[in-house]
């Protein structure tokens, strides 16, 4: 019996639960109900987050060590750089954030620190244009909203 996946689960249900139902707070869109809006995607993350909780809780794997050392130093690391990520989203606009995390978060994972941040601030940049201008769904322009008016 695996009781961490099982604890795993119940609070990552909890929190699907939490964000589904924050995502209904958010307001309708212009087009009205059947357009994609603000409340989308959160929805749908909300869903699979709570699928993915359930087979946990279900099927959990077998009990393993919690990771020590370099390993647990480094998952550590890397929900710092995600929470100074949120921080930062806003201030910095999405393509500087995700960039910085993104780089940040490769070069963790062993790629030299030139192509982990160039992979960040190229997929900061596509993600970027894809939900603006794709989807209409504008993210964080943050400083680069300086050239918006050139």
């Amino acid at each position: 019996m695996s009781l961490n996946d099982r604890v795993f689960g119940i609070a990552m249900l909890v929190i699907a639960v939490a964000y589904g139902w924050a995502a209904t707070t958010l307001p309708e869109p212009f087009g009205g109900s059947e357009m994609v809006g603000p409340d989308t995607f959160p929805r749908i993350l909300a869903v699979i987050l709570a699928g993915c909780s359930l087979y946990l809780i279900a099927k959990p794997d077998p009990d393993h060590p919690w990771p020590s050392g370099k390993t647990g130093l480094e998952l550590i690391l890397a929900v710092i750089v995600l929470i100074v990520y949120t921080a930062l989203l806003v201030p910095l606009g999405f393509i500087i954030a995700t960039g910085l995390a993104v780089g940040t978060l490769s070069w963790r994972m062993g790629a030299s620190a030139w192509r982990a941040y160039a992979t960040g601030f190229i997929s900061g940049l596509v993600v970027f244009f894809l939900f603006t201008y794709a989807l209409d769904l504008p993210l964080p322009v943050g400083p680069l909203g300086v050239l918006e008016t050139f």
